[in-house]
C-alpha cells in the first residue's frame, strides 16, 4: 500500500453529550409503534434543544429503524455543532430480532460511517447498562475503516474516516479508569481486525505466499510471539504434500507459518489453523472469469488467524495458543497439479485429486496434521472453503462442523461478538461418498455429486483429526468478504470475520477450560 490509513484513536472523556469538545455527538433514538422515543444520550440533547429534538428528527424524516442515521445542526445549543441520531429500533425487540448488543454495535458503526470527514466524534450511546460498552466501542472503531492506499489521487468527494472516537462517560455510571480498561481491550481486537482486513484487501500481486509469510512473521515478531516459517524447500524436506501440490503451479512458492503464544501458566492448549490461498484461479479446474478478482480474499482464514494471534498477545489470556497457517497460490501452469493425481499428504494419507479447485482442504489437511503433533486440547480451523456455505447459510452466517460441545461454545461466542454461526452435521453418507477406489480418500464426492458440498469439505478435514481432540471447522466463504454495500460496522470488501470469535473462544477457554 502506498498510503495506508491510520486506525481511529479511542479515548474516554468525563464529558456528556451537551458539553463534549467534539465535532459531533452520537445519540440513540427508538421506534415505539408509530412514535419516536429518546434513547441513550438523547435526553440531555433534547433538554438543550428546548425539548424539540423528537419534533426536529421527525421533520427530517427519522423513523428510528435500526441503523438509520439523521444529523441535526445544534446551532450552539451544544458544544458539538452536530448531533447524529442513530436508530436503535424498538425498545423491546420482537422475539427472533437482532440481539440488542449487536443492534448497538451496528448502530455505532453506521453512525461513524455517516460522520466521515469529522476529526473527533463523541459516543453517548452507552447509558447505565455496562454490557453495552464493548459492543458500542467495537462497532464505532470497526466502522472507522477504509482502504484507499492504492488510489494515486483521492477524488474531491473523498472524506476520511473519523480519526478519534471519544466514549462520553457522563451517563454511564462508570469511572474513566474502568472504562479505559474496556477501551484497551476493544482497541487490541479492533487493531487486529484492521490488520486482517488490510491483508485481505491487498491486491494479490502484492501479497503472494512469500510476501504474506514475511508480513505475518513480522507482525508476530512485533507482538513478541515465537515464529517459524517453512519455505518451499523446508516443506519439501518435511513431506508437506498437500501444501506443495496446490502451490506447484505458481512461481511464488508455498509457505507454512507457525506462531506460538505461551503464557507463564496455562492448563489448555488451543491450535488455530487458517487457510491462506493468496489467490485462487481454481488451477487446472479453472474458475469462471466473472468475480474471480474476489479470490484474493481466499486467504481470509489465514489473515484472521495471524491477526488474532497479535490480539491474543496483547490480551494475555492464560491459555497456550499456536497458529498454523499454510499459504499457497493456486495457479494453472505446466507444473500445476492435475485431476487424477494422487497426493501423499503430510502424515502419509493419500488423496485422489478430482478437482484442483478443492485446494483449500489440501493445504489445511497438512496444517491440521502438523497441529495435531503438538497435542492441542482444542483445534479451531477457519477457511473460505466452499460456495456451499453461501448456498446453505447466506452471506452473513458461517457454517460450523466438528465436535458437538465445542461447536456450541463457538456458536455462543459468535453470538456475543456479532459473528453468527450455525452448526451443521457431518453425516456418514457424506463421508463414505468420498471414499477413493485407488487412494485413501477423494477431495470431493467420488461421483461428483455436489449435494452437501459444504459438508464434504468438513468431512474431508475430519479424516485428519484424531479422536480425543475437540475440533471445529468454520466455513466463512460468505461472511469473510462483503461484495455489496457497507452496512453497520461492516465495510465493502474484507470484514475480519471470524477473528473476534476466535479471540472470544480463546478467552473463554482461558476462563473455563
Amino acid at each position: 500500500m502506498t498510503r495506508p490509513t491510520e486506525a481511529a484513536v479511542l479515548t474516554v472523556s468525563a464529558a456528556g453529550a451537551v458539553d463534549a469538545e467534539v465535532d459531533a455527538v452520537v445519540i440513540g433514538v427508538h421506534r415505539d409503534g408509530e412514535q419516536l422515543s429518546l434513547g441513550p444520550g438523547a435526553a440531555a440533547v433534547d433538554a438543550a434543544l428546548g425539548g424539540r429534538l423528537l419534533d426536529v428528527l421527525a421533520r427530517l424524516g427519522a423513523n428510528g429503524v435500526a441503523g438509520e442515521v439523521v444529523k441535526v445542526a445544534t446551532l450552539g445549543a451544544t458544544t458539538a455543532p452536530v448531533v447524529a441520531a442513530v436508530g436503535l429500533g424498538p425498545v423491546e425487540p420482537k422475539p427472533g430480532a437482532t440481539d440488542p448488543h449487536e443492534n448497538y454495535r451496528r448502530a455505532a458503526g453506521a453512525a461513524i460511517r455517516a460522520l466521515t470527514g469529522a476529526e473527533r466524534v463523541g459516543l453517548a450511546l452507552v447509558d447505565s447498562d455496562p454490557s453495552l460498552t464493548r459492543p458500542v466501542l467495537e462497532g464505532a472503531v470497526l466502522g472507522a475503516y477504509d482502504f484507499v492506499g492504492y488510489k494515486s489521487e483521492l477524488p474531491p468527494s473523498y472524506r476520511p474516516p473519523v480519526r478519534e472516537i471519544v466514549l462520553l462517560a457522563d451517563a454511564t455510571g462508570r469511572g474513566e479508569i474502568e472504562l479505559q480498561g474496556e477501551t484497551d481491550r476493544v482497541k487490541a481486537v479492533a487493531d487486529a481486525v484492521r490488520t486482517a482486513r488490510n491483508w485481505i484487501n491487498t491486491p494479490p500481486n502484492d501479497l503472494r505466499p512469500p510476501a504474506f509469510a514475511a508480513q505475518a512473521a513480522e507482525a508476530a515478531a512485533d507482538a513478541d510471539l515465537e515464529v517459524e516459517v517453512l519455505d518451499t524447500d523446508a516443506l519439501k524436506a518435511g513431506g508437506y504434500g498437500g501444501i506443495l501440490a496446490v502451490g506447484l503451479g505458481s512461481e511464488a512458492g508455498p509457505q507454512l507459518v507457525r506462531i506460538s503464544y505461551t503464557p507463564a501458566a496455562y492448563d489448555k492448549h488451543v491450535a488455530l489453523v487458517g487457510k491462506g490461498i493468496t489467490f485462487d484461479t481454481g488451477g487446472i479446474s479453472i474458475k469462471p472469469a466473472q468475480n474471480m478478482q474476489d479470490m484474493k480474499s481466499d486467504m481470509s482464514g489465514a489473515a484472521c488467524v495471524v491477526a488474532a494471534m497479535t490480539a491474543i498477545a496483547r490480551l494475555q489470556p492464560a491459555v497456550k495458543v499456536t497458529a498454523y497457517v499454510p499459504m499457497a497460490e493456486n495457479m494453472p501452469s505446466g507444473s500445476a497439479y492435475r485431476p487424477g493425481d494422487v497426493v501423499t499428504m503430510y502424515g502419509g494419507k493419500k488423496v485422489e485429486v478430482l478437482n484442483t479447485d478443492a485446494e483449500g482442504r489440501m493445504i489445511l489437511a497438512d496444517a491440521i496434521t502438523r497441529a495435531v503433533e503438538d497435542e492441542p486440547d482444542y483445534l479451531l480451523e477457519t477457511s473460505t472453503l466452499t460456495g456451499g456455505q453461501v448456498v446453505s447459510l447466506g452471506e452473513r452466517i458461517s457454517g460450523l462442523m466438528g465436535s458437538t460441545e465445542l461447536l456450541a461454545r463457538i456458536k455462543d461466542a459468535g453470538a456475543r461478538t456479532g459473528e453468527p454461526m450455525w452448526p451443521m452435521p457431518l453425516p456418514d453418507e457424506v463421508r463414505s461418498g468420498m471414499d477413493s477406489a485407488i487412494a485413501d480418500v477423494t477431495q470431493i464426492n467420488a461421483g461428483f455429486d455436489r449435494a452437501g458440498h459444504m459438508l464434504q469439505g468438513g468431512s474431508f478435514l475430519s479424516r485428519f483429526v484424531p479422536d480425543g481432540i475437540e475440533w471445529a471447522h468454520i466455513d466463512i466463504a460468505g461472511p469473510s468478504y462483503n461484495t455489496k454495500t457497507p452496512h453497520g460496522y461492516t465495510p465493502k470488501g474484507a470484514t475480519g470475520v471470524p477473528l473476534r470469535t476466535l479471540v472470544e473462544v480463546v478467552e473463554d477457554i482461558a476462563r473455563n477450560g
